[in-house]
Parts: C-alpha cells; structure tokens; sequence
C-alpha cells in the first residue's frame, strides 16, 4: 500500500499574486511532479514583512496571525520565494514573545515552511526535473534565500539537469541587487547603484537569460535591464523548471 501524499499548502506571496501568477502555477506543476497534494488556502494574504521590516511590528503580528492559522494545518507550506519562506520561518516566532499561545504556532509553522526550490531538493529528494531551454542562463541569489535559508547549491542542482541550458556564474553572485524589499525606496540612489553593478556583471557573462527565486529581485534587475536596453530576458527559476518558458514570456521591465 502506497503512502499518503503529503499536503503542501503553496504561499503564493504578494508579488507573484499581483506581478507573475505563472510561477504560482509553476510552482504547483514542480510541486505535483513531487508526488505532493497541492493545495492554495484561499485565505492567505501578505505575510507581514514589510511591515516588519519597517519597524511595524503590530502590523506585521496582525498580518501573521492569520497567516498561522490558514497554513498550520498542512505537512508542509512552501513558497517560490526565499524573503516570504524566510519570514514565516525565521521571524514569525519573534512576533509573539509575550504571546505563547501564537509563539506555539508561529515555531510549528516555521517548523515546516520551505522555499520551493530548497523544499524539492531537500525535502522530496528530486534530483532532475523533465525541463528544456536553450540558452546561456545567469543565476543570482537572494539575500534571504542564502543567508537565513542556506539557498545556493539547490538550484543549480536541478538547472543542471535542464536539456539545452548552460548555466554561466557571476562574479558575484552573492551580492544584493539593491531591492531589499523597502530598502530601494528608503535609499533610491544606493539602490540604483547596486542594481547598475549587479547588471553589469550579469551582462558580462555572456548569458542570455537571468534567474533567481524571489520575484522582488526579479523585478528589480528586470526594470534595470529594460532601462539600459539590455536584451537579457528574466524569469523565475521555477519557469525553467517546470519547462514553461515556451508558453510564458519573459518577466517585462518597467
């Protein structure tokens, strides 16, 4: 008798939602080839971290709490984005020292909240996804998806296995694109600085496409690169994965 499927609870996240929907359904399609029971709570929202990383505490309790009681019940949450996954699992239990009743939920949910791509290697096991695309990719890596996720080698991974990509490195890979959820629009001028640095070096290794995990760096480097004219097209690595890029155009730059 086989085992149960385990039910994942997908966190879709803000920008996803509003900006890209196809790496939702991307995210769905990888997850489902995983052997999980996918499901979306249709009660989700934000889950606070611009507030809490504006100094908003109250505002980012208020938005966790009901975050914590439409996931819990799942094995497992995952979301296609290391900032989001890092929030529910690194600081929602902080949100709620002088309340143990949330404390106790907010650690068994962080307990079991993943970033997509790390939840596929690290959790599923998956070792090769049924992909193709042809080109010259750039992978770069979010500040929360490495530093408080551990994020690096996962990806490369299951890009390596990709039929047709040739995943090229940056320089600095490490290096943050100067979107820091608020922190482009509290230092505009840093910010547009570290975005032109972070284009120069994708630009320089040649790749004609640029990958990463978390939509806001997406975003960020993609308006970037529209603004000078580059050509690089920009997606979320989940796209690549799930073998979508032939039916889902490139992340648009403003």
């Amino acid at each position: 008798m086989s085992e149960p499927k385990p039910r994942v609870a997908l966190f879709v996240t803000c920008l996803v939602d509003l900006y890209r929907p196809s790496v939702g359904f991307a995210a769905i399609r990888l997850l489902e080839q995983a052997g999980c029971q996918v499901e979306v709570p249709r009660l989700q929202t934000c889950c606070g971290q611009p507030a809490y990383n504006s100094g908003d505490r109250a505002t980012a309790r208020d938005l966790a709490r009901p975050v914590i009681d439409a996931f819990l019940p799942y094995d497992h949450v995952v979301a296609p984005s290391g900032s989001c996954a890092g929030m529910i699992a690194k600081h929602y239990p902080g949100l709620f020292d002088n309340d143990p009743h949330y404390r106790a939920r907010a650690e068994a949910l962080a307990a079991r909240t993943h970033e997509l791509v790390s939840f596929l290697v690290d959790v599923r096991g998956v070792e090769r996804v049924q992909a193709r695309h042809a080109g010259v990719a750039a992978y770069h890596d979010s500040c929360s998806g490495l530093r408080e996720l551990g994020i690096r080698a996962q990806p490369r991974r299951l890009l390596a296995g990709v039929e047709g990509l040739t995943v090229k490195e940056l320089a600095e890979p490490e290096l943050c694109c100067g979107f820091g959820g608020t922190f482009c629009v509290k230092y505009p001028e840093i910010s547009t600085r570290m975005v032109s640095d972070k284009v120069k070096d994708i630009e320089a290794t040649g790749a004609d496409t640029l990958l990463a995990g978390d939509m806001g760096c997406l975003l960020n480097m993609a308006g970037r690169l529209h603004r000078q004219g580059s050509p690089v097209q920009v997606r979320h690595v989940a796209e690549v994965l799930a073998d979508m890029t032939r039916d889902v155009p490139p992340i648009a730059g403003a």
